[in-house]
């Protein structure tokens, strides 16, 4: 069996979806395992109000994982602009490993950069913006303290104001802007970069240094799953059918 480490993101996971929430518990039972590693960069769920919520899908997913890893497949997570505050208790559970959100990892031998990719964005500045703003350590820690209720109500409001400011934005507003990409790169030493965020997928080529060097985007899970496959001699972007599409 060819080696492959397999790359996934913004599933936005919720008990509103249930057909996402099947076709990952899929992939992790009869995909994942066979695997080299397993990286989820962000977005695993549409939100995360804290590790202490008592919620049925967290469990399915984190007992997926479990076994997962159990059966010899490590399990890399970077945090999405959706579920940033998940933290060490629910990896824990999940027996994943929380990585840094821009991380250098070494695929057979060569250098990847891989984030999330909302960084990337930085002309939407009204979000990057936000995003400072919901990283502040003592935000955070306040807000984990407040009763869960409080947390839903909050979670829910901040949900419905991004989907209404993503609406009068334009499309290249928040897709990534080039001279960052550039710049990440050349910042970290590295030809490739693996993210997420923009639900664009594509295989980019482009030119660091007089050196070819490429930027892959992985897909969301609205309509079917997407998946990276990365081996030692290329990479893939692939697609899964949802079950009531298979």
């Amino acid at each position: 069996m060819t080696p492959a480490t397999l790359f996934i993101a913004d599933l936005h996971l919720s008990q509103a979806r249930p057909d996402i929430t099947a076709a990952f518990l899929r992939f992790m039972a009869e995909e994942a395992p066979r695997a080299d590693a397993l990286y989820i960069l962000g977005d695993l769920f549409e939100f995360w109000i804290g590790d202490d919520e008592p919620n049925p899908l967290h469990t399915s997913v984190s007992e997926a994982c479990r076994a997962c890893v159990e059966q010899g497949t490590p399990i890399y997570f970077v945090h999405g602009n959706r579920d940033f505050l998940l933290g060490r208790e629910f990896a824990g559970r999940a027996g994943v490993t929380l990585l840094p959100e821009h991380s250098v990892v070494e695929l057979y031998g060569k250098p990847a950069l891989v984030m999330h990719g909302d960084t990337l964005c930085i002309d939407d500045r009204d979000y990057q913006r936000f995003r400072r703003i919901t990283h502040w350590p003592w935000l955070q820690w306040l807000f984990r303290r407040l009763p869960l209720s409080w947390r839903l109500k909050v979670a829910d409001c901040m949900r419905n104001t991004s989907q209404n400011a993503n609406q009068a934005k334009s499309m290249s507003l928040m897709d990534v802007t080039q001279l960052e990409v550039e710049r990440q790169m050349a910042q970290y030493h590295v030809e490739l970069l693996i993210h997420g965020h923009t639900h664009r997928p594509a295989i980019h080529q482009l030119t660091l240094d007089g050196k070819a060097a490429r930027r892959i985007v992985l897909g969301d899970w609205y309509t079917q799953g997407s998946v990276l496959e990365v081996t030692p001699t290329g990479v893939e972007l692939q697609t899964r059918a949802f079950e009531e599409q298979a």
